[in-house]
């Protein structure tokens, strides 16, 4: 009997172990719309700075059209201390656990479907 649960645990363990090496152990930084609009400003604009971007003025960030519970998206949108417009776009898909974050600066790309921003990137790594 005390053989057959140890079986079980080490099968568990394994079964375990092999779904977060497949699924990547990646979960949304931002689970809901709401926590995604609000944290997009402050996390855009660390990465920016990280790029060497000043903003003139914090972001304003939108839900973005056909946004859903399982597919969010967000817009957010600014100007540069020198008065370049800076358009971030942020999604998330429950689906996949994925993020992708992208960074135009006078329309060209500073960031590109990165899956952190910010201090999001520290707290992933460490």
């Amino acid at each position: 009997m005390i053989l057959a649960s140890a079986a079980l645990f080490v099968v568990a363990a394994v079964s375990g172990g092999a779904f977060l090496l497949l699924s990547g152990g990646q979960e949304l930084q931002y689970k809901t719309q709401g926590a995604l609009r609000r944290a997009l400003p402050v996390t855009a604009a660390a990465e920016l700075h990280k790029h060497g971007v000043q903003l003139g003025a914090p972001l304003r960030c939108t839900d973005l059209p056909g946004w859903t519970k399982k597919k969010m998206r967000v817009s957010c949108t600014g100007t540069t201390a020198d008065r370049k417009p800076v358009e971030v776009i942020g999604t998330g898909e429950q689906e996949s656990s994925k993020n992708n974050y992208t960074i135009l600066v006078g329309g060209r790309p500073v960031v590109e479907n990165a899956d952190c921003l910010g201090a999001d990137c520290l707290n992933k790594d460490g």
